[in-house]
């Protein structure tokens, strides 16, 4: 393997995701053979969730060098160049640029829930949901809110678009990830011409002298060619030096394309559920929608394919601040017991609670949810005086506080008779065996897949679809996947349970009541 290294054969790929940068190198037959990360946070500064672009290159410096150590560990030799590279990163979000390539505001993320005014109004004009999060939602309500810098854009990009744009000097997007920054027509697989014309003919945006079509990254494709690592990126990347220019660069990708990637998901019929600061759900559609839904966003598949996405800003961060007070219990306790077998204990105590909770509520509210009308959150556990409160119920309370919202979005796609095969399951939520796959078969009623691949996440997505760029293949990347990527891999389907469905419909009916205990919660708290 040391010789394969050396070779420089290998594919990489990295992806920036909201709790953590991680790479994953793959070797020809699409193994991860090495893999390194890097923990970052999101900060809250003057009302806008942003991180700093020097967190960006010092966090991919630092995987990089993880990873490269891992191989190190592992072949006893470290990487001197690549055959392909990926790069992915959270969806959607604002990082605007003057011609002279300098960030005119800060980035501004998916979390944010700011622009309502601007979303509306665009969802209204195109007759096609524009959710709060995409770019286009952004700039507009920059352009509503007389922001000085917006006379100077030159350029418009997501997070995966600028690293790629820095390292490989193409303003470029994956099909997928532009479908979050403007919607696409599935037709010719390009922004949507007659959107892209009413937008510039607004009063308010006619006065800039720059073309929304200008600004935007140009669209590819999975499969074709975004560039090439520059000697330049090279370094941004390893500044060590030892790390050579002249990779291929697939076309960078969000995070909900390399989901779909790293779960064999991109065929009609097909979804996924990413599970982990945030959720959300991709169905791959055999048909479109009968009408518009502020709840569900139109995306694509990475090769462009018409999607129902229902994204649900918060996930597990609740659930793991709930977990870390056990475990500094523990630590109080003198216990030796790990931070994963305190984890796995949690969970599965959560399989002997009732059906229903025994009337207990959370809401994991870190930030606002729009799918529930919410511009802010608040976490919020409650419970009447006469429930069954005990720790079972308390865990099964806080996992179904993961999918809860989730769930109300799904209502639409059922009522649309949407017909789902089923769903594959990625993210921090199943980690544990058995429960979150258990449980989220019986909030949805769909049979849940986790295949032996879930954990290694988009970092792996992004990597296959480096690959299959190098390949220049004409194979369709969903015969890609099935006969080259997944063959030889497991997954373990959970069939939906008729009293866990039935129990998660009983708690449905009080989280839904609660929903104005929870804006109270904003309003007073």
């Amino acid at each position: 393997m040391s010789d394969y290294i050396i070779s420089g054969s290998e594919s990489l790929g990295i992806e920036f995701g909201s709790t953590r940068i991680k790479a994953v190198l793959i070797d020809e037959d699409f193994n991860p053979i090495a893999t390194g990360s890097h923990d970052w946070e999101n900060k809250l500064e003057n009302g806008i969730w942003t991180y700093s672009l020097d967190d960006v290159w010092s966090g991919l410096q630092d995987a990089y060098a993880k990873l490269n150590d891992n191989v190190f560990e592992k072949f006893g030799v470290k990487i001197k160049k690549l055959s392909s590279i990926g790069f992915s990163a959270m969806m959607h979000g604002y990082l605007p640029f003057d011609k002279d390539g300098n960030q005119l505001a800060e980035f501004r993320t998916w979390r944010n829930t700011i622009t309502q005014d601007s979303a509306s109004k665009l969802t209204e004009l195109f007759n096609f949901n524009i959710p709060q999060r995409w770019s286009i939602a952004h700039l507009y309500q920059a352009i509503l809110n007389g922001e000085e810098h917006v006379n100077n854009i030159s350029f418009l990009t997501t997070l995966a678009g600028y690293v790629h744009w820095k390292l490989s000097g193409e303003k470029v997007l994956g099909i997928g990830e532009a479908s979050g920054m403007f919607p696409i027509d599935s037709a010719t697989n390009e922004y949507d011409e007659d959107m892209l014309s009413k937008f510039s003919s607004l009063p308010d945006v006619s006065k800039y002298s720059w073309d929304i079509k200008d600004i935007l990254p140009k669209v590819l494709l999975a499969g074709e060619s975004a560039g090439t690592l520059t000697k330049e990126g090279a370094l941004l990347i390893d500044p060590t030096g030892t790390l050579e220019a002249g990779a291929l660069m697939c076309p960078p990708e969000g995070d909900a394309g390399t989901g779909m990637t790293a779960t064999n998901s991109v065929r009609v019929r097909t979804g996924n559920v990413s599970a982990g600061t945030s959720i959300f759900s991709m169905i791959v559609l055999d048909k479109m929608l009968s009408k518009v839904y502020e709840e569900i966003d139109m995306v694509t598949t990475p090769t462009g394919k018409p999607v129902a996405m229902v994204h649900c800003n918060n996930c597990c961060t609740d659930l793991d601040y709930w977990v870390s007070l056990f475990i500094q219990f523990s630590k109080l306790a003198g216990s030796d017991l790990t931070k994963p077998q305190i984890y796995d204990m949690l969970y599965n105590t959560a399989l002997d609670g009732d059906k229903d909770c025994g009337g207990l509520v959370s809401f994991n509210y870190f930030s606002g949810e729009p799918v529930t009308g919410l511009d802010s959150g608040r976490p919020l556990f409650a419970r009447s005086e006469s429930c069954n409160f005990n720790l079972s119920n308390f865990m099964r309370t806080q996992v179904y506080s993961t999918m809860a919202t989730l769930k109300i979005g799904m209502e639409i796609l059922e009522n649309e008779k949407v017909e789902i095969d089923s769903l594959m399951g990625h993210g921090g939520l199943f980690k544990t065996e058995i429960v979150g796959q258990r449980l989220m078969a019986g909030a949805m009623n769909t049979p849940v897949a986790v295949m032996e691949t879930a954990g290694e996440g988009g970092a792996w997505g992004i990597a296959i679809l480096a690959k299959y760029a190098l390949d220049k293949t004409d194979m369709p990347l969903e015969d890609y996947l099935d006969n080259k990527v997944f063959s030889k891999y497991k997954s373990s389907v959970i069939e939906p349970d008729k009293a866990d469905v039935q129990g998660f419909a009983d708690y449905m009916k009080l989280y839904k009541k609660a929903i104005a205990v929870e804006k109270a919660a904003v309003e007073n708290i």
